[in-house]
């Protein structure tokens, strides 16, 4: 009990870790992705030679992406989910899911998208707090976490946020480890190992638990904020989250969770072209390798409706490429 004590007020007065100076990313291209049902572009990886989106709002589709004429064109593939396991949330988060999912669609709220070397995908459910793998062969399954994995989020103030639970997934390329990011109030990332008899926390299943607030950009309105992960990739021994208030794509230590090295994609982000009329930010999702990043933007409504116009007018889903830092993602300077 007081262990559980002490580790609850440590996470809450969490300091976020210093990193060095941000450098900027140079953008490459940006293409809109058409053909999307419903938008919301919440999830991205680079699955066996092709680009792979998903949607928040749809429960029954991935899109393989095929580049053409200065857009992205969405091809949709189906699957069908079986009954997720119980999630162990709280019934008020469960009732608040629930109805949410019918008022906005996307009832299992698909926030992540990774894939292993094998081709497997796999998804993550913010409203289930659970793992659905895509078999290259066979029926998608959800994963069999383990049943301390929410208890333990929860000591260490993680998962108390409605509609800020898992918003990130990574997975190694041989899929026996993956992480998952917490989005908000507090922001953490959390890790899990395949055993013989399913998934397993280490000696704990959370790496970080942040609890700070920051200024968005003037540009953005200036609003204070929670710190929040919006996505998280595993690459080249590496996590690399996104982190959407700040506008940066960040490299950290798979082992526990401590930055090491951010870049910054505020000078495309803020230009008065690609700016949205909210006081957030709208970079959901993020693929990584040698060559650069992908990032993608949800600009859907929160509750329903039009999706919100950027300043040139544009609706769809945007996606942003980026040239790989100089010297590459493991450069320290």
């Amino acid at each position: 009990m007081k262990a559980g004590l002490c580790l609850l007020l440590v996470c809450l007065a969490a300091v976020v870790q210093a990193a060095p100076a941000n450098t900027p990313l140079q953008l490459l291209e940006e293409r809109p992705v058409a053909a999307m049902t419903g938008g919301n572009l919440s999830g991205l990886a680079w699955c066996q030679g092709a680009l792979w989106a998903l949607s928040d709002r749809d429960d029954r589709r991935l899109y393989r992406l095929r580049a053409k004429a200065g857009i992205w064109q969405a091809e949709a593939e189906q699957f069908s989910a079986p009954l997720a396991p119980p999630s162990g949330l709280s019934w008020g988060q469960q009732v608040g899911n629930w109805g949410m999912g019918v008022v906005r669609g996307g009832e299992l709220d698909f926030e992540g998208l990774s894939c292993d070397a094998a081709g497997n995908r796999y998804l993550v459910s913010e409203a289930q707090v659970a793992v659905l793998k895509l078999p290259v062969e066979g029926s998608p399954a959800w994963l069999p976490l383990p049943a301390n994995l929410i208890g333990q989020a929860r000591v260490s103030g993680l998962f108390w946020q409605f509609n800020g639970l898992v918003e990130g997934l990574a997975v190694n390329p041989d899929g026996t480890r993956l992480w998952l990011a917490a989005e908000r109030q507090n922001r953490g990332l959390l890790a899990l190992q395949q055993q013989t008899s399913g998934w397993a926390c280490g000696q704990s299943c959370v790496l970080l638990s942040e609890s700070a607030y920051q200024r968005a950009p003037a540009q953005m309105g200036g609003e204070r904020l929670p710190l929040d992960f919006a996505d998280l990739v595993f690459f080249a021994g590496k996590l690399f989250t996104l982190e959407r208030l700040q506008l940066q794509v960040c490299r950290r230590n798979p082992a526990d969770g401590a930055v090491e090295r951010c870049w910054s994609f505020a000078d495309t982000a803020l230009t008065e072209a690609r700016r949205y009329p909210l006081p957030y930010g709208v970079a959901e999702a993020l693929a990584v390798d040698a060559e650069g990043a992908w990032i993608g933007l949800d600009n859907g409504a929160a509750m329903g409706g039009e999706d919100f116009a950027r300043g040139d007018g544009e609706q769809r889903p945007i996606i942003w490429r980026f040239a790989a830092p100089d010297g590459g993602w493991g450069a320290s300077s």
